[in-house]
């Protein structure tokens, strides 16, 4: 009994989906976004740092930190606002656009040529014991490392830590998120993300206590409070309400998906197989009956020809001398003689024994479908496909994507302009865009008409060494010579440059227009 009941408490905890741990590669993501806000004041001679916070970008020229972050730029307009991102050639100067010193947030935007990229909102609530990431620049960080005054303005990637949601409650006048995630002087105004690296909240402080042996908690502005003060400065940013899976869950339930299919497929032959046999069956017993009846048919001439072969000869033979000449004998003799051939030829072109295997095949053949493809789709050619976002097979981490429409040639040109490399049994296309850290690779299977999009965010440096890459070949024009197999080998240069796992996957189900 008891064994019975550790088997089924074990099946039950497989059968439920463990929660989304958060991945290495999705806090990478996002901590592009987040940098370091410091406080400059000078005498004059020196620019020197008064104090420095955390924020993350919202849009690529605007940032979200605390209002206690700025509070002092606010109050002195000598002082000013340095923005320094975690990867590139240098810091930035910023302005205050609006604050809540309520709720304890403020925006700040990029004056200068600085572009970032911006972090996602979670639209969902913070579950408790979900696991959580609070990425920023802690001060006890920089002591530790001995850094100076001038390395504040340098770029430098942010501090990442883990913890778990210990609650959601109302803390000085505004919505928290209670975590343990650790946050120390300097995190304040950086993202509390979760699992799939999106901002569940602003770090805003943390519990004090004399006591050593007390627990450290932190408290994050909840999105709840973040989503209506950016509405409100007419900042419209990038929400994701989806649940949040892991590319593991994703790549598991892939396979599933594959063994499903091919169970079925194997199924679907195997009830084809049995309705052949059952219908060759069918078509032996029918044929069977048909060459017998024909056999029989046959013989049965053939001895009523035979028959009248004799009478005729009979009567040839009696004729003979007759007064006409001989006439009547030899139109007998000529009835004889046809009718002895036509009995001989009726006989020997009767049908045989193996007549059987070929009615059969023949029957088989008529009750086949045209072509022999039944249930195979057309191969799309230059129609245009329409191409429906699978959310299941999904994996989407930034904004919700649209459905969307190509038309595709089998030589790979898309839209009649766009041609995809060849390699690797795979048609693929890849984009490294001027104005955005995400270097994308475009898929497409003609067999099963899905086509995906898998999205890899790079860092600034690893984003110039792909463009670097991207720049040195020109992809081949639609109905170039091998416009496939040179535009494969060449993508091939920039493919190694990317991360081995996507951040974001989108997968599409395409089928012809008007179908």
């Amino acid at each position: 009994m008891v064994r019975l009941f550790t088997l089924v408490a074990a099946l039950l905890a497989l059968a439920v989906p463990s929660p989304a741990r958060p991945e290495a590669s999705d806090i990478t993501v996002a901590a592009r976004g987040v940098v370091r806000v410091v406080i400059m004041g000078t005498d004059g001679q020196r620019v020197f740092p008064v104090s420095h916070g955390t924020g993350f970008a919202v849009t690529p020229t605007k940032i979200v930190t605390n209002a206690h972050v700025v509070r002092e730029v606010l109050q002195d307009d000598t002082l000013r606002i340095a923005i320094v991102p975690p990867d590139g050639d240098g810091a930035d100067y910023g302005k205050v656009m609006t604050v809540s010193t309520v709720k304890d947030l403020a925006l700040v935007e990029v004056t200068g040529a600085l572009r970032l990229p911006p972090l996602t909102l979670t639209g969902n609530a913070a579950g408790d014991g979900d696991e959580v990431a609070a990425v920023g620049y802690p001060m006890n960080v920089d002591r530790a490392q001995g850094l100076d005054i001038a390395d504040l303005f340098r770029p430098q990637p942010p501090v990442k830590s883990r913890g778990f949601v210990s609650g959601l409650r109302p803390s000085r006048d505004f919505d928290t998120v209670l975590h343990t995630a650790a946050i120390a002087r300097g995190n304040s105004g950086g993202p509390l993300l979760d699992a799939c690296g999106r901002v569940l909240g602003v770090n805003s402080f943390g519990t004090t206590s004399d006591d050593s042996s007390d627990a450290e908690f932190s408290f994050a502005v909840s999105g709840r409070e973040l989503l209506p003060f950016l509405k409100s400065a007419g900042i419209d940013p990038s929400v994701n309400t989806m649940p949040c899976r892991s590319m593991a869950q994703l790549d598991a339930a892939e396979r599933e998906r594959l063994q499903a299919e091919q169970a079925a497929a194997r199924a679907r032959l195997a009830q084809r197989a049995e309705s052949d046999r059952e219908r060759r069956e069918r078509a032996r017993f029918e044929a069977q009956l048909s060459v017998m009846s024909d056999r029989e048919n046959a013989m049965a001439i053939a001895g009523l020809l035979i028959i009248l072969a004799v009478g005729s000869g009979y009567a040839a033979w009696t004729l003979r001398g007759g007064e006409d000449g001989g006439k009547k004998m030899r139109l007998a003799g000529a009835l004889a003689a046809v009718a002895s051939i036509a009995a001989l030829a009726v006989w020997f072109t009767r049908p045989g024994i193996d007549a059987i295997d070929r009615r059969v095949a023949d029957m088989m053949a008529d009750g086949a479908p045209a072509g022999g493809d039944a249930g195979k789709e057309e191969q799309p050619g230059a129609a245009e496909l329409s191409c429906s976002i699978e959310l299941d097979r999904s994996r989407i981490v930034s904004a919700p994507s649209e459905d969307l429409a190509f038309a595709w040639e089998p030589d790979g040109c898309v839209n009649g302009r766009t041609q995809y490399g060849f390699a690797e049994g795979r048609w693929t296309r890849l984009f490294v865009p001027n104005d955005e850290d995400t270097v994308s690779v475009n898929s497409f299977d003609p067999e099963t008409r899905v086509f995906r999009i898998d999205r890899f965010p790079l860092t600034q440096s690893a984003m110039t060494r792909a463009r670097e890459a991207r720049g040195k070949y020109r992809p081949p024009a639609c109905g170039a010579t091998n416009a496939a197999g040179r535009l494969g080998e060449q993508q091939s240069a920039v493919v190694a440059l990317l991360p081995r796992q996507a951040n974001e996957r989108l997968v599409y189900s395409c089928r012809a227009e008007g179908s």
